[in-house]
């Protein structure tokens, strides 16, 4: 159908594809499937493929633990274990029990914890599942000691964020509306915080705070004394506020930061909130202030911007640990609550830390971290060892050779920790667990990081990985992925299907484009609303610059992308078809004209605005991927990858791209234009093994299909 929005006509023969119920959708969706089994399952190879890639997925993951009282919970999956096992460990050097296994709940796999806390004493876990990739939780808590679930049992807390009281006899936590409670439709927004006590009814929980409008996203957190209430309340990626509550006098949330455009992120301790923001300070920064007097004229700066991007900044036995990010890698510095600088933490190598484990009170700090070639590991410092003594870095993780302060603009009026005095150094960590990878050597497999220009001149780095003696010789297979949104940042992780690609003389590459948090918030914000095509021209270049220094050549090129990375991939061969021969698009944002009206998509608008807007319509329409399909034009070798119970991006957004193009490219049998539905799947978060496994065949089989040698 056609349609005249803010004057133009817009042109969207394949809207019947929206409605995933009617018959003729099923039946398009059936037709698809056929279509793309008959070529997928006929290319040569896969048998191998197959195997190597069970072989890579049963090396493992494990999460950072989180503590309670003695207690240590973690994540962790082994093996072809379908998901990963809550586990729970006394001590350090305690023994694990499996607390949780959500494997044993389905039959094929489906059901996945999304999410779990601890009670301060280790008592009680809350958690949450949701089955077949849906991602909208239902809330479980048992108790620890005997391994019994409680009676508490509560839907639809997707992604929950929950805070346990100081007696551990209830905890804050959110959950969304159901029908009634909001006008119909929009039960997958106005995001809520209560209060539950242990046995009672959920139904009768009273409200705290209510999301005004669709974009709020709350989240809740107690002062380590039970009495002071903090709740943050996200706007999209580039703004939140926050809103503190004083229990003990029974005093309703009152926002306590200025109505500015910046991120605030807070934490309260012994009557003080520390405060990460990027408030005039795009790297961020941390304040202190008193409870009692929290306006922001009362702010006082302990931490100053530096030269890298700070992450977060968690109280972890009454010291600040700190998270930066340094060119795409990992840093951890250590301040007192006073801002003063303690120590940098001796990390394994260059590489990615992935979270900390610890309370306030706690006498371990935890961390993951991974590399390209370090499987999920965890370490943990004893906080009762401070000593004076040199760092030293030990073998493991990358040997990254990388340019010279990397892309990197160096500001005189911010603080380089590193040249800074330290009063003292914690020991090395220790390795908590580690993951094993038996069928990988890492000394095989090179890591380099590159810095190239973008269409403006902006300058991007980009990983490249590869296995060691990879000859320039212009037509090595390359897979290039990037992603550029929501300040994310990419950085070096373990991913053991690469290897499969590595193994077979591949080169495997990472663009870190604007968009994403790599080098602050004005990276953020200059690939995002108005400035999206600088993510494209940014990803555009990072092939370009592939191509000229002789690692690939548009034949031997392939990309990969998901989510925001799929609006990616769906830019950049619908503006440079010529630059790729295989792209691989998964659950993609395509039709950037009507996104906003599927499942949570208003949570972002504030990334990328909204055609209902004219000036933003403008924006939107300059880059949707699917109304900027050419006919007769010739396109790479497409695979569409999206599943039914999606409840991020709908489903249709591949649909409506997969079946324009093949009913208007000029592309032949070589090239085939294919959508893939994965069924009792979503979004990605949760995926049993085995599910994992046969698409990541399809995927592998196919690019190697179009760019191996």
């Amino acid at each position: 159908m056609d349609e005249v929005l803010h004057g133009r006509v817009i042109r969207d023969p394949y809207r019947w594809l929206e409605d995933a119920e009617t018959e003729a959708t099923q039946r398009f969706v059936r037709e698809q499937w056929a279509r793309t089994r008959s070529v997928l399952d006929a290319l040569p190879g896969r048998d191998e493929i197959l195997r190597r890639l069970t072989e890579l997925l049963a090396i493992g993951t494990v999460g950072t633990p989180q503590v309670g009282g003695s207690l240590h919970f973690y994540l962790r999956r082994e093996g072809t274990q379908n998901q990963p096992i809550l586990y729970m460990r006394g001590g350090v050097n305690g023994s694990d029990r499996a607390l949780v296994d959500p494997s044993t709940l389905s039959s094929d796999g489906t059901i996945a914890m999304d999410w779990w806390y601890p009670s301060h004493d280790g008592r009680f876990v809350a958690y949450g599942l949701s089955s077949s990739g849906s991602e909208m939780s239902t809330l479980h808590v048992i108790a620890t000691a005997t391994g019994q679930l409680l009676s508490d049992t509560i839907e639809r807390t997707r992604a929950a964020s929950l805070a346990w009281t100081h007696d551990h006899s209830g905890f804050y936590y959110t959950r969304y509306p159901v029908k009634g409670e909001v006008p119909e439709g929009e039960e997958v927004y106005h995001r809520r915080i209560y209060h539950h006590g242990l046995g009672t009814d959920h139904a009768r929980d009273p409200l705290i705070f209510a999301a005004r409008n669709a974009e709020d996203w709350p989240n809740v957190d107690l002062s380590e004394d039970g009495r002071w209430l903090l709740i943050t309340v996200e706007q999209g990626w580039t703004r939140s506020e926050l809103y503190l509550a004083d229990l003990e006098r029974g005093a309703a949330p009152t926002l306590i930061t200025p109505g500015k455009d910046f991120i605030y992120r807070g934490e309260i301790f012994q009557g003080h909130l520390y405060i990460v923001s990027n408030e005039d300070a795009p790297r961020y920064r941390v304040f202190k202030a008193s409870v009692g007097e929290p306006a922001r004229e009362s702010w006082q700066e302990i931490i100053p911007q530096s030269d890298a991007v700070l992450q977060n900044a968690d109280i972890i036995g009454g010291r600040l640990f700190a998270l930066y990010e340094r060119n795409a890698t990992s840093e951890i510095k250590v301040f007192d609550t006073g801002g003063e600088f303690v120590s940098d933490v001796q990390l394994p190598g260059l590489g990615t830390v992935t979270g900390f484990g610890g309370e306030w009170d706690s006498r371990e700090m935890f961390f993951g971290f991974q590399s390209f070639t370090v499987p999920a590991s965890v370490y943990f410092l004893d906080l009762r060892e401070e000593v004076p003594q040199a760092l030293k870095r030990e073998s493991g993780g990358e040997a990254v050779s990388a340019e010279p302060k990397l892309c990197a603009t160096q500001d005189p009026s911010t603080q380089n920790f590193n040249s800074n005095e330290s009063r003292g150094h914690f020991p090395a960590p220790a390795l908590w667990v580690r993951i094993e990878a038996p069928s990988i050597d890492p000394s095989l497999y090179g890591v380099k990081q590159v810095c190239y220009s973008s269409k403006d001149g902006t300058r991007v780095p980009m990983f490249l990985f590869y296995k060691k003696g990879l000859a320039l010789n212009g037509r090595n297979p390359t897979l290039l992925t990037g992603y550029g949104g929501f300040n994310i940042s990419l950085t070096p992780t373990f991913t053991g299907d690469r290897y499969l690609w590595l193994e077979r003389g591949g080169l495997f590459a990472v663009a870190n484009l604007r968009g994403g948090a790599e080098f602050g918030e004005e990276w953020h914000r200059a690939g995002m609303l108005d400035k999206k095509q600088n993510t494209f021209d940014d990803f555009i270049a990072a092939a370009e610059y592939l191509i000229a220094q002789k690692y690939t050549d548009p034949e031997h090129l392939a990309i990969r992308g998901g989510s925001n990375g799929g609006l990616l991939m769906g830019a950049v061969l619908t503006q440079r078809p010529d630059l790729f021969r295989a792209v691989v698009c998964q659950v993609p944002l395509l039709d950037m004209l009507r996104y906003q009206n599927f499942q949570i998509a208003k949570l972002w608008i504030p990334e990328y605005g909204s055609a209902d807007n004219p000036q933003q319509f403008e924006w939107l329409y300059a880059y949707s991927p699917y109304h900027h399909v050419k006919s007769r034009t010739g396109y790479p070798a497409i695979l569409f990858m999206t599943a039914e119970s999606d409840t991020r991006v709908d489903p249709m957004h591949a649909k409506k791209m997969a079946a324009l193009l093949q009913a208007e490219a000029a592309n032949g049998p070589d090239r085939p234009i294919l959508l893939r539905i994965e069924t009792k799947a979503g979004h990605g978060a949760g995926k049993p093994i085995t599910k994992l496994v046969d698409e990541l065949t399809d995927l592998y089989s196919f690019v190697w299909a179009m760019v191996g040698t």
